[in-house]
């Protein structure tokens, strides 16, 4: 089922939300191929894609919470893109974490239950790490 319909997640499995993602991915019957990002790093070129795939700019995907960002003052209105992206590269924890990649698009998939609109088929049901239920079902 992967062939037809791969599916990548940038991964932090230090992350409740992206290992939600994994999961609900893996009840819905894919085996996606997970990047743990922050072994692996990024390119600018990567995240380049990731972002014209998505629409949005550096900012849109910059996590703020439990990472440099302020200390490096990338929260500042006035910075460029170039220096949000410099910043990514260099700290890959600056990304905001999972970004899916599928045949239906691209897409920070926080809160988890924004995966389902990237699979063909949902999971019958789901239920978070904190015991959540989530509605699979459109």
């Amino acid at each position: 089922m992967s062939d037809d319909f791969p599916i990548t997640i940038f991964h932090n499995p230090a992350c409740g939300t992206s290992r939600n993602v994994v999961a609900m991915v893996e009840a819905a019957g894919y085996q996606p191929q997970v990047i743990e990002y922050l072994e692996t790093g990024w390119t600018r070129q990567q995240l380049q894609g990731l972002l014209g795939s998505m629409g949005v700019g550096a900012r849109e995907i910059l996590r703020e919470k439990g990472t440099p960002a302020a200390e490096f003052g990338l929260l500042a209105p006035g910075i460029d893109e170039d220096a949000i992206l410099d910043a990514m590269v260099a700290h890959p924890i600056l990304v905001n974490r999972p970004i899916v990649v599928t045949p239906k698009g691209v897409k920070l998939a926080r809160p988890s239950e924004v995966v389902l609109d990237l699979l063909d088929h949902r999971p019958a049901t789901f239920r978070k790490e904190d015991g959540e239920v989530v509605q699979t079902r459109p």
